[in-house]
């Protein structure tokens, strides 16, 4: 049975230096994340750079990750369209490769109410049989509320678990609690942020970079067991890292790339353009911070 309690990262998507998918380093970043201790992957999401991803490409991504993961950690495969029709072609073509689960973002090009949103992800879950996850990423605006969570759970019971990136989230984590009776489990984004505050209040789960998983493991371990004294540090040493590749999309490829690199991943530091290109400074500073992580894993042995 799928199940979520701990750390879930996305998995960044590979490029050689022409832009091409490089298969091969689906090896290393399988391996790295289960070395993380992580309870399942999810690709390619934002943080795959799903967007600049042909629909053949995101496929591609979930058929490596699977192929590669053999059977040792289980693949969440994320499927974004506004198009309804394109996101359930795509959830059965995912579920055919082997995915473990699925996970659909919100779609909001356009203001869109909570009525058409679950007309939206009643007709995308009913497509497949496997365990959903819905993520809700609206920088600025208001995510879905535990109402629509708690009427979409009861359409859908496949639907187990929600992500949301927002601040200031713990009560909202016990709304959607009671609201679901503990239905549907709520996992952090925003690259693990608040995972110091949040462990403790409800959530079943951060979904961070790959290369700060074992990190926010030993975090959200520590503080669920009441020891957030000792995660404390843990976490103080992680957080310039987050909070600076989380400025801008495309600097959070870079941090995370050359962070990856320097952990010993085999992968390459190559964003898909369009990409931002980095200024000397900018690389200087994520080669510092990123020098900080690595101190921090020899000290904390993570």
């Amino acid at each position: 049975m799928f199940q979520i309690d701990g750390i879930v990262p996305i998995i960044p998507t590979p490029f050689t230096a022409s832009g091409e998918i490089d298969h091969e380093a689906y090896h290393s970043l399988l391996d790295f994340a289960v070395d993380s201790h992580s309870v399942a992957v999810c690709l390619p999401a934002y943080a795959s750079e799903f967007y600049k991803l042909s629909e053949a490409e995101r496929l591609l991504t979930v058929s490596l990750a699977v192929k590669h993961s053999q059977g040792r950690i289980p693949v969440v495969a994320q499927i974004n369209s506004p198009s309804l029709h394109l996101a359930v072609e795509a959830a059965k073509q995912a579920a055919g490769l082997g995915a473990s689960a699925l996970n659909t973002a919100v779609p909001r090009i356009f203001p869109t109410s909570e009525d058409d949103l679950l007309r939206y992800f009643d007709a995308l879950l009913g497509s497949v049989d496997l365990p959903y996850l819905v993520q809700d990423f609206n920088p600025g605006g208001a995510s879905v509320s535990p109402e629509f969570i708690a009427r979409l759970k009861k359409a859908r019971p496949s639907f187990c678990y929600i992500k949301l990136e927002e601040p200031l989230l713990a009560a909202k984590v016990h709304a959607i609690i009671e609201a679901t009776a503990g239905g549907v489990g709520v996992l952090e984004g925003w690259g693990g942020m608040h995972t110091l505050e949040l462990a403790s209040e409800g959530i079943c789960g951060v979904m961070p970079s790959l290369g700060l998983a074992g990190f926010l493991d030993r975090i959200y371990r520590l503080v669920k067991a009441g020891q957030r004294e000792q995660a404390y540090p843990i976490f103080s040493a992680i957080l310039p890292q987050i909070v600076y590749s989380l400025q801008n999309m495309e600097l959070y490829h870079h941090c995370e790339k050359r962070l990856l690199a320097a952990r010993g991943v085999s992968i390459q530091k190559h964003a898909r353009p369009s990409a931002r290109t980095l200024s000397a400074q900018e690389e200087a500073h994520i080669d510092f911070i990123n020098a900080r992580i690595l101190e921090a894993a020899r000290y904390f042995t993570i």
